[in-house]
């Protein structure tokens, strides 16, 4: 069974990533913002009526997850439960790969903390004047921040996918996340790949390629995996 650090840090994980999906809410909540066309950050801008709101469960989604990945960091050199090694192999939490995403893992979470202190102004896909300041450099310095913020986070979000995704399988275990985590990553990097090319239509000028729709696809997969390390670290010995 798993140890007490390994629980805490599958609670802290599966908490974040609950978090991380506060955005589904506008499909109940008149937000005024074309989820086919917006960026999910634009529901937290500062000129948006549940923008506090979208702002605070991004801190708290960024916050639990970044704890959950120092949680299991920590843990990697404790012995497992009753004080046994589980023999001379390395522990899993020590492989290279698993380190290497516990470590990304912690900066998606510290750079989505980020991103909740760094709101954008106004909602530029929605509001040609806002577009316009943008273009122009007449936004506030929180606008660029933000992009390079969110940009380390997905960029972080996708090297903890694919390097706890190896680990698993190379440990050659039947957790859940080496069974669903290589469709996962599939997904996400074709996801990721609509996002930045609907960004550079965006910006050129050339409409927004439904670029709300691919984000919010790219947004929702990291979340679905989160969950599925998070049930992976409770179900799974090797997992710690």
């Amino acid at each position: 069974m798993p140890g007490k650090v390994t629980r805490a840090s599958a609670a802290l994980t599966a908490l974040g990533a609950l978090a991380y999906t506060a955005w589904v809410l506008e499909v109940l909540v008149r937000t005024g913002l074309d989820p086919v066309r917006t960026y999910v950050s634009e529901l937290a801008a500062e000129d948006q009526p549940l923008g506090t709101f979208f702002r605070a469960t991004d801190l708290v989604a960024g916050t639990l997850i970044l704890a959950g990945a120092v949680t299991g960091l920590l843990g990697t050199g404790l012995p497992r439960e009753g004080g046994r090694s589980s023999g001379p192999r390395r522990p899993a939490s020590r492989e290279p790969w698993a380190l290497a995403g516990r470590i990304a893992l912690a900066v998606f979470g510290a750079a989505t903390v980020a991103d909740s202190r760094l709101p954008l102004s106004c909602a530029a896909t929605a509001d040609p004047a806002c577009a316009a300041r943008e273009s122009a450099g007449l936004v506030p310095a929180t606008h660029t921040a933000h992009a390079f913020s969110s940009g380390l986070a997905m960029t972080a979000a996708l090297v903890a996918l694919v390097a706890l995704t190896v680990a698993a399988r190379r440990r050659g275990d039947r957790s859940p996340l080496a069974r669903t985590g290589p469709a996962l990553v599939a997904a996400e990097l074709a996801a990721t790949v609509w996002t930045l090319a609907a960004v550079a239509a965006f910006e050129a000028g050339n409409g927004t390629w439904a670029l709300g729709a691919g984000q919010r696809l790219q947004v929702l997969l990291v979340a679905v995996w989160l969950a599925v390390l998070a049930y992976s670290l409770t179900v799974s010995p090797e997992e710690r």
